[in-house]
């Protein structure tokens, strides 16, 4: 078996022992089994694709560990999509765990020069869609405006297609990094029921504003930055002009029942002499 196909199908025997872990303990119904197991499909699925497109053999070091992130998110998304009240005691703990190692995954890949495209990729959309099954989780209780948190990425790469200059590179930048360490935090912390429901609110709606900042200050420096449009070249304008005036050709009578006695020999052709007037833009 090919290492390529090997990694991601160890990941999906890992999370089935999971989710088998989660319902022989705290119970986990059919919604919860389909969703976890849909999860795993489309994640290790994806996960092969790219190791294919990027021409790597098998997952780095870096990359397990956020694969193992990656399987923790899909027992959270199990537990919320099962439709009950989620234990708290189980809930919190995988999101903890899962947002702990998202610490461990980048120093590793720094430590073992492993760095890649892939491995950020990896890591940027396990952060993603964590935090929108968190959202998922609290808009019941904390309201609905909490899923601009959670849909908050997917709309600026949505925005990216009809605005191709929102696709461009954005340069590191650390409090980007921060503010994304920080929604997690928030949503776990206001996942655990800690805090008052006021309290919880006004932290939620500070993690929120914190990431307007931050995605308002990216698409601002990349309209900027964005592609001049490119130069349209002028085309001249090209006008014909007679260089004389050709003398009227005989005409018959026919009305009057007259002919001409000869026929006219045809009129000379009239020469053209072209000139440009002006560069007009085409």
């Amino acid at each position: 078996m090919s290492t390529v196909r090997n990694g991601p199908l160890v990941g999906l025997i890992v999370q089935f022992l999971l989710l088998a872990g989660l319902a022989g303990t705290v119970g986990l119904g059919v919604a919860g089994w389909l969703a976890g197991l849909a999860y795993a499909g489309v994640l290790c699925g994806l996960l092969r694709r790219g190791l294919r497109a990027a021409g790597a053999d098998r997952l780095g070091p870096a990359d397990r560990v956020t694969l193992a992130r990656a399987l923790l998110v899909g027992g959270v998304l199990a537990l919320v999509v099962d439709g009950g009240p989620a234990p708290v005691a189980v809930l919190v703990p995988l999101t903890a765990v899962a947002l702990a190692l998202d610490a461990v995954d980048g120093q590793v890949a720094r430590r073992t020069g492993t760095v890649s495209a892939l491995g950020a990729r990896f890591d940027m959309e396990v952060d993603s869609f964590l935090l929108l099954v968190l959202s998922v989780h609290l808009a019941p209780s904390v309201g609905v405006w909490v899923l601009v948190i959670g849909g908050m990425r997917y709309a600026f790469v949505a925005a990216s297609w009809p605005l191709p200059w929102m696709g461009g590179t954005l340069p590191p930048r650390f409090w980007r990094k921060v503010v994304a360490a920080a929604q997690g935090v928030v949503l776990a912390v206001a996942a655990s029921g800690l805090l008052p429901p006021v309290a919880t609110a006004s932290l939620v709606a500070g993690a929120l504003a914190l990431l307007v900042e931050s995605f308002g200050r990216d698409v601002a420096w990349l309209w900027r930055h964005r592609p001049a449009a490119p130069a349209t070249r002028p085309v001249p304008a090209v006008e014909v002009v007679p260089a004389a005036a050709a003398p009227p050709a005989a005409t018959a009578l026919p009305a009057l029942g007259l002919r001409p006695a000869a026929t006219a020999p045809p009129a000379p052709p009239v020469p053209v002499a072209v000139r440009i007037v002006a560069h007009q833009p085409a």
